[in-house]
């Protein structure tokens, strides 16, 4: 539909230049986008109930005549309060109107209309309240779309009847016909049309399953191409390998699957062209960063410079620490680099790395400054990758000839999906904990219980260990959630005044969290109450217990995080949820996190429960906006990069004459999400 792409909103009729700004609002400057702007559910007038066979609390339509019109009736306040009685015959059904004189006035005339709403049941008999009405010739699928503020669902629909006439007979296909026989899917023509208005709720289900089958396939494809595109030959090639050296400096043996990392990175870098792009994915306390120094170690014996971004200061000083003392006595030097040094320092560590004096640094985005060169960077890393944006990655980047790339992540997250969001990586999995690891137990409370919580924080502290305290907020507030500052201050003058307790959150300066966190570090605080900041990255093996308010307000992955900042010693560890929050699904939810530790199997959960959102936070991930497919359906994945494997198989490039379609579906979905595809 190409040419519908270049006709704007405003040249369907009723459309002004108003309502296309509030169309552009939502996306919509032109018709083919504006057909491609899908119905988020539907109302079903199709196949009206009877009164008494309605569905329980489920909005449901009833075919019924009006009976009987009361006098309208004026609130206090001055709400009209409307009531009418309808009958389909065998029983009668009450339906209540607030301010819809339009409405009351269309049913004062009498006869046969569609009412959709929810109906209920009681000892008086049956009642509608503020239903919407129709005419019986509208007893039809009704789209149901995203809104914005003077753009009703009614009007969009409107406007989607006009554009789905301007269709051609045919619609050309993108996806190929042995893919579409293959996959039972339907032609693009028959979707397109039933996405928006299908004759039956199947119809429409194979609507969205072909559409959702073509943009999850296109993401795939274009994925390959940005892979493909960014396969630049390398200079960096490592010539000799030293794992067994570094391996010997270690007080620890490395697992199975870290020797695996490690090797499928030096199989990488020394026997291809091309520069390394691998993103390291391991659970909690799976030992990644041991694997990052390996690597680091492998790639500066060979002459060449490694950068270590991470997202926090916390983190990068952590990896500072843990990095020096893995390569102690090996003549690697590392380096520190954030935003919080001083002008003479951040220029000394410029020289330095400018000249190759420095082997290693690492920091913040400090590192991606203009004033940051190096003498020959072979390798970047990149930790906790999804809380970086793909400008700021490939900044670092650019400060090298085609450096190697390491993604580290410890958010586990299904293979599968793995594959859609670092789409351009090949994946090394460390699925199994080095020795000792301690399990966490995990615990569910609600409010009530919280002061035997306190108890039990106080006896893990008199036997020589911390406590973390995770709070959503940082100040105080009116929303009923806990807030860190306003929470530590009222611990500190009630129920653990004899405690040490310190605070820290994002909205601190950098100096005063380095402060707060070496005094926990040093056991110099017993509790430390903090916001998310310590998700990620914070190693202090005599913390035993994670105590997490409000738990219901964090996804299970991120759960999952904060869990593993305890259980790093050899003392048995804790974690307890408090949460006043009810609801099945939260106590669903919530009770995964007491069953397991493996974070693989929390994912799964999380994905299940409440969709890949958590996974890809606010798009900073750079993949395109999907409109219609859902991440969280594992099946359909598969099949789609089984398919697109197919074609690429075939046609790399999508260059013959079949794959047009599916290069223009590419390149505009890319587009779309800020990449452009040659």
């Amino acid at each position: 539909m190409p040419s519908l792409y270049k006709m704007p909103v405003e040249q369907l009729g009723g459309i002004g230049k108003k309502k296309s700004e509030l169309f552009a609002k939502l996306g919509i400057m032109n018709v083919g986008e504006l057909i491609r702007f899908y119905p988020r559910t539907y109302e079903d007038w199709s196949m009206p109930y009877t009164i008494a066979s309605a569905p329980e609390n489920t909005p449901c339509c009833i075919r019924a005549s009006v009976d009987k019109v009361y006098a309208p009736a004026r609130l206090r306040g001055g709400m009209l309060l409307l009531k009418v009685d309808v009958t389909d015959g065998e029983d009668c059904l009450k339906l209540t109107f607030f301010n819809q004189q339009y409405t009351f006035d269309k049913l004062s005339s009498g006869g046969e209309f569609l009412f959709y709403g929810i109906v209920k049941a009681n000892s008086f008999g049956y009642e509608m309240s503020s239903p919407q009405v129709m005419t019986t010739d509208r007893a039809s699928i009704h789209p149901i779309y995203h809104q914005t503020a003077g753009l009703s669902t009614k009007q969009t629909e409107a406007a989607m009847r006009q554009a789905i006439r301007l269709l051609p007979e045919k619609v050309n296909d993108p996806i190929p016909q042995n893919i579409l026989e293959k996959y039972n899917l339907c032609t693009l023509d028959f979707a397109i049309r039933n996405i928006h208005f299908p004759e039956t709720m199947i119809h429409a289900a194979m609507a969205r399953e072909r559409l959702a089958f073509e943009e999850l396939m296109t993401l795939q494809l274009g994925l390959a191409q940005m892979k493909t595109a960014r396969r630049e030959i390398t200079t960096n090639r490592i010539s000799n390998i030293f794992t067994d050296e570094f391996t010997a400096l270690l007080p620890f043996e490395l697992t199975g699957a870290q020797k695996k990392a490690v090797d499928d990175c030096i199989k990488d870098m020394s026997e291809s062209c091309y520069p390394m792009n691998r993103l390291i994915q391991g659970d909690v306390g799976s030992g990644k960063t041991a694997v990052a120094a390996a690597v680091c170690y492998n790639v500066i014996r060979n002459g060449m410079q490694c950068a270590f971004m991470a997202p926090t200061e916390i983190l990068s000083v952590q990896h500072f620490k843990s990095l020096s003392e893995l390569l102690e006595n090996t003549g690697i030097k590392i380096e520190l680099l954030t935003g919080s040094l001083t002008a003479s320092k951040k220029k000394a560590v410029y020289e330095r790395l400018a000249n190759g004096e420095t082997d290693l640094v690492i920091g913040t985005h400090a590192l991606i400054s203009d004033s940051v060169s190096f003498k020959k960077l072979g390798l970047v890393i990149t930790d906790e990758q999804h809380r970086f944006g793909v400008a700021q990655r490939a900044a670092l980047i650019s400060k090298g000839e085609s450096p190697h790339i390491m993604v580290m992540s410890a958010t586990p997250i299904p293979r599968t999906l793995a594959l859609m969001i670092f789409g351009d990586l090949d994946i090394s999995i460390i699925d199994e904990l080095p020795p000792g690891r301690q399990k966490v137990d995990t615990f569910l409370i609600d409010g009530d219980k919280r002061d035997r919580a306190y108890g039990f924080l106080k006896k893990e502290i008199a036997a020589g260990h911390q406590c973390y305290i995770v709070c959503p907020l940082v100040e105080e507030n009116v929303s009923g959630l806990a807030s860190a500052e306003e929470y530590a201050r009222h611990l500190q003058e009630t129920v653990l005044s004899d405690c040490r307790i310190g605070v820290l959150h994002g909205k601190m300066k950098p100096k005063d969290k380095e402060s707060v966190m070496d005094s926990f570090t040093n056991g110099e605080t017993d509790i430390l109450v903090s916001t998310t900041v310590i998700e990620v990255g914070v190693n202090v093996p005599s913390a035993t217990v994670m105590m997490i308010e409000n738990a219901e307000r964090f996804g299970l992955s991120q759960l999952h995080q904060l869990r593993g900042r305890v259980g790093r010693g050899k003392n048995r560890s804790y974690c307890i949820l408090v949460s006043d929050n009810q609801s099945e699904t939260t106590l669903e939810r919530l009770s995964v996190m007491c069953r397991t530790n493996n974070g693989f199997r929390i994912a799964d959960e999380d994905l299940r429960l409440r969709g890949p959102g958590d996974f890809f936070g606010s798009r900073q991930h750079g993949l395109p906006e999907l409109k219609i497919a859902d991440l969280s359906g594992m099946e359909l994945l598969e099949k789609t990069q089984s398919a697109a494997r197919t074609i690429l198989q075939d046609d790399p490039l999508l260059e013959k004459k079949e794959h047009r379609g599916l290069a223009f579906a590419v390149r505009s979905l890319f587009a779309a999400g800020g990449n452009t595809l040659n």
